[in-house]
């Protein structure tokens, strides 16, 4: 079959187009599944630039999030059949892994996964819509509703939604009825997350948003005047907007945090935090329970999937992890072998 293996940490030319990859075959646990869509995150990125502490079996298929057709199932097999449609859930939680980091993921035509790891889907969702859901959407349904618990008539910011687990928060949070603040680089995604519910936008590459975000929703201060700022902050990049980000917030607000995109040892301004007693709440991953309860809102037309436009081959996965390298997407990047 044809994958995309790496071979060795380092940059997109690491990738190497492999048309003679072995066929995957099934234990008798395990389902061997026809690669129908697979979405970019950016744990793909640290797995090919490698993590510290975390060791790789290399050469290594990459690609966490995927959905499919079962094509083959191993003889201990008996609730999916040949013909399923499934979304992979990639944490396997039985012996440990993350799919396309302890394992082989979906930059391939086919895949052998545990059975346990499988959730079907009804022929009415798209394959690529399905693969956007376990990694991006999971994790922003435990930041906002199991850890963050967004409530009706909160102002809720959130920082770079325009990308998956972004564009799921300003949806999340505009169903848990509050008030979406999105901010991005472009107009254009602007208007898009204005689509999907988004009260506000705020160009974050235009000008101070800090300053922006403040004029609209006030600031906090300690006396009992004047207990301006927003609600929620939602900031998964870290880096230099962490501090920033923290200004926005009222008095006793929460931010919510489950990645660092833009480094994981910011400066910290600790007088903030104390003076207007603020809550940082952290989210880790997703559970199985996460995934189902989003499926159950596509099916109910509570949520929508976002992906981008353009879909890439096989062939063109280094320009696909390009692009979510360079930010200039929307919603969920797909390869499609």
């Amino acid at each position: 079959m044809k994958a995309v293996v790496l071979h060795a940490h380092g940059g997109n030319e690491q990738f190497v187009l492999d048309t003679h990859y072995p066929d995957p075959t099934p234990e008798p646990g395990d389902v061997v599944l026809r690669v129908r869509a697979c979405t970019l995150n950016y744990h793909d990125i640290f797995t090919r630039n490698g993590m510290p502490g975390i060791k790789v079996p290399l050469p290594l298929v990459i690609g966490i999030d995927l959905a499919g057709e079962v094509v083959a199932t191993g003889s201990e097999v008996r609730d999916f059949t040949v013909g399923d449609r499934v979304v992979v859930d990639p944490i396997d939680r039985v012996k440990g892994g993350l799919m396309g980091e302890a394992f082989d993921g979906g930059f391939a035509e086919y895949v052998r996964v545990p059975a346990h790891m499988l959730v079907k889907i009804n022929d009415e969702l798209s394959f690529a819509a399905a693969a956007a859901i376990p990694c991006a959407y999971g994790t922003a349904y435990r930041m906002m509703m199991t850890r963050g618990r967004i409530q009706p008539g909160e102002t809720v910011f959130v920082l770079g939604a325009s990308g998956g687990v972004g564009s799921c928060c300003v949806q999340l949070a505009k169903a848990a009825g509050a008030t979406v603040i999105a901010a991005a680089s472009s107009q254009e995604k602007l208007d898009r997350l204005t689509a999907l519910g988004a009260d506000v936008g705020i160009n974050y590459a235009g000008g101070d948003w800090v300053k922006e975000c403040q004029a609209r929703f006030g600031r906090a201060r300690v006396g009992p005047r004047d207990q301006g700022g927003v609600d929620v902050v939602v900031n998964f990049t870290g880096g230099d907007t962490w501090t920033k980000s923290l200004r926005l917030l009222r008095k006793d607000g929460r931010i919510l945090t489950c990645g660092a995109t833009a480094g994981y040892d910011p400066k910290e301004d600790l007088r903030v935090i104390w003076t207007f007693e603020l809550n940082i709440i952290g989210s880790n991953g997703w559970g199985r329970e996460d995934v189902e309860a989003l499926l159950a809102m596509v099916r109910a037309g509570k949520l929508t999937p976002e992906v981008h436009q353009e879909r890439f081959p096989l062939e063109r996965a280094a320009e696909a992890m390009a692009a979510l390298e360079s930010r200039a997407f929307f919603g969920k990047i797909v390869i499609e072998p």
